[in-house]
């Protein structure tokens, strides 16, 4: 193609889509706003909450319950927050989260100490040095008043002050030009079904599909290390090298539920595992415990009853990532808690356990592991019907030695590696008893 071309007309070529990239990169950018700062404190009565920004933004505030939460949806932003803690327990206020909660919007989850109502929401303009702030009020209620105001609709804040409510199911407008990549339809899901899988027609029909679920992600951090590593970010450093040394053996097709630093609700993992037609799905995780003496990795597969007790605090805390992100999920169905039930998940979770006992094997062989290493719990990420699945805690985060190893690319790699020659394993047990 270019061979036909003369050397000037291919360098025009060459500048004019250079020129393309750089117009395009600062449309994105001119749409982008930046958290600069958050900041809480006590005014009269109220328990004043202040986030500045760079760019107008349109900010919806709901309330949460069981327990007390106030959500504050804004579209995709960027953080530049000061290098000091978050703020802390003040007035009302117990603690925050914030990131991005899904494809073009952002979210803030702060947890209060009691019920709230929100005394007055409305923006400022930049003056005095400030960029755009956004005040949030919030209010001591009844119990009653917190619980009638949870069916009511959210408020939508924009430049102009307290804009009329919106319906709570409301979408923020987002600018159009967003630096964002799609989410696939399986994520979006409105809710978990647990219709027979569809025969998948796919252009690999055969490799094998593998789904790599990194933990966590987005406004849901995870596990909060010795020194401050977040877990979501090593769950997706480590899938992203499992995937790519499973693409390198030209034998599975491999799929992440996550491919940037988004959140995921647990059902939608699960269903885009299903929808997928994955033959076995595997979640990434790291933990943190009070004993910071205990490291090494091990591996969870589903259980109706844990193992021990560090499982069933573990599951309960992982099972807890939804509500961690400002779901409400007081009106959910109990489909997900009820699925073991079927023969055919008692099938998968035979093959998950054959699929552990291989992990464990090959992990003990070139990283360090957990005594007792194969643990069950009741993860709710665990509970496609009908997909083998595990749950990987590549190790501790609370311990230093642990963390250190996870930050290792040498170390993470060769975690990979192991888990690439367990899946290895297993299939070719599969082919065996396939062909009997």
């Amino acid at each position: 193609m270019w061979g036909n071309m003369g050397p000037h007309r291919l360098y025009l070529i060459m500048v004019a889509a250079a020129f393309l990239v750089m117009a395009a990169v600062k449309t994105v950018s001119a749409v982008e706003a930046v958290v600069t700062d958050a900041r809480v404190g006590t005014y009269a009565q109220a328990t004043r909450v202040v986030l500045e920004y760079s760019k107008p933004l349109t900010f919806t505030v709901f309330t949460l319950g069981n327990p007390s939460r106030v959500v504050v949806d804004m579209p995709e932003v960027g953080w530049r927050l000061p290098p000091r803690p978050l703020p802390k327990r003040t007035g009302l206020f117990d603690k925050m989260r914030y990131g991005l909660y899904k494809a073009g919007q952002s979210r803030i989850v702060l947890d209060v100490t009691e019920p709230v109502r929100i005394g007055k929401a409305f923006v400022i303009k930049p003056d005095d040095g400030h960029g755009h702030r956004f005040v949030l009020d919030l209010v001591r209620t009844t119990v009653s008043a917190f619980l009638k105001r949870l069916k009511g609709p959210a408020l939508s804040v924009t430049a102009g002050g307290n804009a009329p409510a919106q319906p709570r199911a409301a979408a923020l407008t987002v600018p159009q030009q967003s630096a964002v990549q799609p989410q696939p339809a399986a994520l979006q899901s409105p809710a978990f079904r647990l219709a027979p899988r569809k025969p998948a027609i796919r252009p690999h029909a055969k490799k094998k599909v593998v789904v790599i679920d990194p933990g966590h992600g987005g406004i849901d951090p995870g596990a909060i290390g010795h020194s401050g590593t977040y877990e979501k970010h090593i769950t997706l450093v480590v899938s992203r090298e499992l995937k790519r040394q499973l693409e390198a053996t030209g034998q599975y097709r491999v799929l992440l539920t996550r491919r940037r630093d988004f959140f995921i609700r647990l059902r939608d993992r699960v269903q885009f595992a299903r929808e997928a037609d994955a033959e076995l799905f595997i979640s990434i995780h790291a933990d943190t415990i009070k004993n910071r003496s205990i490291s090494g990795s091990s591996v969870y597969t589903l259980s109706e009853n844990a193992s021990d007790k560090m499982a069933a605090e573990l599951a309960e805390k992982e099972n807890k990532a939804d509500l961690i992100a400002g779901i409400d999920l007081t009106h959910e169905t109990p489909v997900i808690a009820n699925i073991l039930i079927s023969l055919r998940q008692r099938d998968s979770m035979n093959q998950s356990a054959r699929f552990a006992a291989l992990l464990i094997k090959h992990l003990k062989r070139r990283t360090m592991v957990l005594r007792n290493t194969h643990r069950m719990a009741g993860f709710a990420v665990l509970k496609a019907p009908d997909v083998p699945s595990v749950l990987i805690e590549t190790g501790f985060l609370s311990n230093k030695t642990d963390e250190q190893r996870l930050r290792s690319r040498a170390y993470r790699n060769k975690m990979a590696t192991a888990i690439v020659e367990a899946i290895d394993a297993y299939f070719l047990q599969v082919e065996e008893a396939t062909r009997r």
